[in-house]
């Protein structure tokens, strides 16, 4: 075949092999806003050239019937190679039956999430929280504690209603600044230390107010990725023998989100698992869940906040909400150094609330992470383990307790 001239315009019917010169020498025809040149190596790839000369690179396919495009970025940014890369890439997707339109729009979706989480500040939530918070079991807050959240959360300045003088700040008024995200345990004790040096009293009433503060955040889809962690109480509960794999090391959770969750089984979690008694039912049969119970009429523990509090008792420990423990396990996880989508994929969060972008991990490749922060958890608990020498060993068929 004979070689093209420099100045011979290009055949756009045909596919050519991409080279610099020939996306050089490419110009759209008279008449027409675009044209595209098609790639003889990568699916999809096209070069596309405008009226007014511009060139990109763009992946075009169809999928379900309906042709997609998407652009991949200017010809003097992208080398030809690179431009093949992605359009592989985006070829891969739609042949999974995804569109890669789609997947860019979670991705920026998560991105925005992401940017709003860390710039959003206790304050410009409070408002909020002033108009939907209430207490459990009733319509609303009473007048005189409503009075007293607006006090707490007073900035200060205000001319006096009465006497001379300006309002000073209330007690929850340092943190008010504070981005969201960045309030954890550390952030919470400095505060209240400096607090009750001066008003003990209403320091820990301050503290009272924003832990239900951070409990109605919980509560909130758009705001759980601040507040969440960890599994849920329920998701736990109903855990039974038959959702735990020995073998491959895996625990599948009923999940709030989606019908399951899948996630690895540590080596010290396995440990005190298969330590566990294994309890019968009144009519001969195994009981089915781990965490048993033969004063439930279905067969689990159904309510643990009692045995929490006498653990909590024994051990000295400061008042912390079960749910607290889900905060504690994701201020944890980043202590540890295990990546946010991890974390979040443990605990069962929906994707649009993952700070870094939702990429769902396979269990092998979950599996570090989540042994990552055990290991964390117990070097900060003072607990000796080995995981080289742990063995889960059989499990034990005892009777229920009377």
């Amino acid at each position: 075949m004979a070689r093209r001239r420099k100045d011979a315009p290009v055949e756009l019917t045909d596919r050519h092999d991409l080279t610099a010169g020939l996306i050089d020498a490419l110009a759209c025809p008279g008449g027409k806003t675009q044209a595209f040149l098609r790639d003889t190596e990568a699916p999809g790839l096209r070069v596309r050239v405008t009226a007014a000369g511009a060139k990109s690179y763009v992946f075009e396919s169809k999928l379900n019937r309906q042709t997609i495009r998407r652009t991949i970025g200017d010809v003097r940014n992208w080398t030809i190679e690179k431009a093949r890369a992605e359009a592989r890439r985006m070829a891969v997707l739609v042949d999974s039956g995804t569109d890669p339109r789609d997947l860019e729009r979670q991705q920026r979706a998560a991105k925005d999430a992401e940017t709003a989480t860390l710039t959003l500040t206790v304050a410009g939530v409070w408002p909020r929280y002033m108009a939907e918070g209430k207490p459990k079991r009733k319509a609303a807050w009473k007048p005189r504690y409503v009075a007293d959240l607006n006090a707490a959360a007073s900035l200060g300045g205000e001319p006096k209603k009465r006497g001379k003088g300006k309002t000073k700040p209330g007690h929850l008024a340092a943190l008010m600044a504070l981005p969201l995200a960045s309030i954890d345990q550390d952030t919470i004790r400095d505060w209240y230390a400096r607090e009750a040096k001066t008003a003990p009293i209403q320091a820990a009433r301050a503290v009272a107010m924003f832990s239900g503060f951070l409990g109605w955040c919980a509560t909130k889809k758009d705001l759980r990725a601040l507040v969440l962690t960890g599994a849920r109480r329920e998701e736990l509960a109903g855990l039974r023998w038959a959702d735990v794999d020995f073998q491959w090391q895996k625990l599948t959770i009923a999940d709030k989100v989606e019908a399951t969750r899948v996630i690895p089984l540590t080596p010290y979690m396995a440990q005190l698992l298969a330590g566990l008694p294994r309890a019968m039912l009144k009519d001969g049969t195994p009981n089915p869940y781990i965490f048993a119970s033969s004063m439930s009429a279905s067969g689990r523990l159904a309510e643990p906040r009692a045995p929490h509090a006498n653990v909590l008792a024994d051990a000295g420990i400061p008042h912390v909400s079960i749910h607290g423990l889900r905060r504690t396990f994701s201020l944890l996880g980043e202590a540890a150094g295990a990546p946010a989508g991890a974390i979040a994929q443990v605990m069962g969060h929906k994707p649009s609330a993952i700070a870094e972008g939702y990429r769902p991990r396979s269990i092998d490749a979950l599996r570090p992470y989540l042994a990552q922060i055990e290991c964390f958890i117990l070097d900060k608990a003072g607990i000796a383990f080995d995981p080289t020498s742990a063995s889960t060993g059989g499990l034990r068929l005892v009777a229920a307790a009377g």
